[in-house]
């Protein structure tokens, strides 16, 4: 029988944003017995994820179990809810939809429901029923989070947060130092090899050099750590992904929004996300895009643009080297997936968590598994511009996956699994259909009863009264819990 295996006893986490910081946390949970190193690197401003203010709900779970709690979130980090994302124009000229977050927003859009409720009407007109209770309270302003009880009203709603990015960097940091978590900053030097194809050490420069098991790579596009190594190799996303640009402005006026809002525009999109720091918005510039043209976009006091390239690490993880967030996959943050990818991971490599000496086996794994997220992200964003009201956006090329996926939404009204999705294939088929995708109809819906609508409309009307009912308005719920 073999003993058990090693522990590393050093690992380094280059970069100190907030995917840096959480990756620490992380690791020194995961090994309390391993000296956790964070290098403090000169900041990128197009490390899109460690910029990013906003995640997935995949974020909340991840929190959940590192143990950063909500509440404080909420109370340090300037945080608040979003449940459903609002896209304007995707779907052609006058055109809105609204994609909210879960698995129970699927089973309408199977049935007559879709038809007579939430569904087609949508795309001709904003003034169709709203298709999830989701998309009902952000409509109202009414939000508290579930309380966990199976049978509370708001039980069925997910939801994403947003937080004030330096905030909750802080707070991350806090954390990681109450763990014991070592930090030092410097610019990273040349890295010292070691005979299995990863790092031995890396010198800063001026602090001096630093020898470690296990090295993380957060240090954004520049890959500072990932790219010295010799079977560093970058695929380019530049035929799939049109923006090559992004222009941030200031933030504006604090807004409590339950929504936030993608709009296409002549220039590439707008983002505009909702906040308790200021309502943030950002134009995503295709190639030919003017200065004039994208300040005139923007609705905002200009901030900083950033130049975009997109692309990703066809091997994330070489020797004792895994790279994390930008560093692995760069892309622009439509649909606000850059951090969701680097959280999901991050989780990932706390799954297959190595020894001292990285097993194999493990790297390859990883290397596919991550690798298949990074494409799924890279569909997903590929999907936008698929919509009708992007095709101004130029020919883009899209993977086989992509098209099989359009393909069966277009004929059948449904999508494949694909595994490693970001999103899941209910909140897929929703997005598909905010962004105006037109959707066949499959056999449930086509063989559906006719008297199922008026079963489908009574029983959502009282899944909506109970959750007015239950919830408060969201303004208020805040400032109770801020003020406790």
């Amino acid at each position: 029988m073999t003993g058990p295996r090693e522990l590393p006893r050093r690992i380094v986490v280059a970069g100190d944003g907030q995917l840096g910081a959480l990756a620490a946390i992380a690791l020194r949970k995961s090994l309390p017995g391993t000296e956790v190193l964070v290098i403090g690197t000169p900041p990128d401003p197009a490390a899109l994820a460690d910029r990013s203010p906003t995640a997935l709900p995949f974020t909340n779970r991840l929190h959940d179990r590192l143990g950063i709690e909500e509440d404080r979130l909420v109370r340090e980090a300037g945080a608040s809810h979003r449940l459903v994302v609002r896209y304007l124009g995707w779907g052609g000229a006058g055109h809105e939809g609204v994609a909210p977050y879960g698995a129970v927003i699927d089973p309408k859009l199977k049935t007559g429901f879709a038809r007579a409720w939430g569904g087609g009407p949508r795309n001709a007109s904003t003034e169709a029923p709203p298709g999830s209770l989701a998309e009902v309270l952000a409509g109202e302003g009414w939000f508290q989070p579930p309380s966990g009880e199976p049978n509370s009203p708001l039980a069925d709603v997910d939801y994403a947060l947003r937080w004030n990015v330096p905030a909750y960097r802080d707070l991350l940091v806090r954390e990681a130092r109450r763990l014991g978590v070592q930090h030092v900053r410097g610019a990273i030097g040349a890295a010292k090899p070691n005979n299995q194809g990863g790092i031995a050490a890396v010198a800063l420069e001026g602090v001096g050099t630093f020898e470690a098991d296990l090295f993380v790579d957060c240090t954004g596009p520049a890959a500072t750590l990932l790219s010295q190594l010799p079977g560093a190799v970058r695929e380019d996303w530049g035929a799939a992904l049109p923006i090559r640009a992004l222009l941030f402005g200031k933030p504006g006026e604090p807004r409590l929004d339950l929504e936030d809002r993608v709009a296409i525009s002549s220039v590439g999109w707008l983002s505009e996300l909702s906040g308790r720091d200021g309502h943030q918005a950002m134009v995503a510039m295709v190639e030919t895009t003017t200065q004039d043209a994208a300040y005139a976009a923007l609705p905002a006091e200009p901030g900083n643009a950033v130049p975009l390239d997109p692309g990703c690490a066809t091997a994330p993880w070489i020797g004792n080297v895994v790279a994390l967030g930008d560093a692995a996959a760069h892309f622009e943050p439509l649909a606000w997936l850059n951090l969701d990818l680097a959280h999901r991971q991050l989780a990932l490599l706390l799954e297959l968590l190595p020894g001292r000496v990285p097993d194999r086996r493990e790297r390859d794994e990883f290397n596919r598994r991550a690798g298949l997220m990074a494409s799924r992200a890279r569909d997903l964003l590929s999907a936008h511009y698929a919509a009708p009201g992007a095709a101004h956006l130029g020919s883009l090329a899209r993977s086989g996956e992509l098209q099989l996926g359009l393909d069966q939404y277009r004929r059948r009204g449904r999508l494949p699994f694909f595994e490693e999705a970001p999103l899941m294939v209910q909140e897929t088929s929703a997005l598909f259909r905010a962004l105006g995708h037109p959707a066949g109809e499959g056999v449930l819906a086509q063989a559906a009863d006719p008297r199922e609508g008026d079963a489908a409309r009574a029983g959502f009307a009282a899944k909506v009264q109970a959750a007015l009912a239950a919830a408060p308005s969201y303004g208020a719920w805040l400032r109770q819990v801020l003020q406790s």
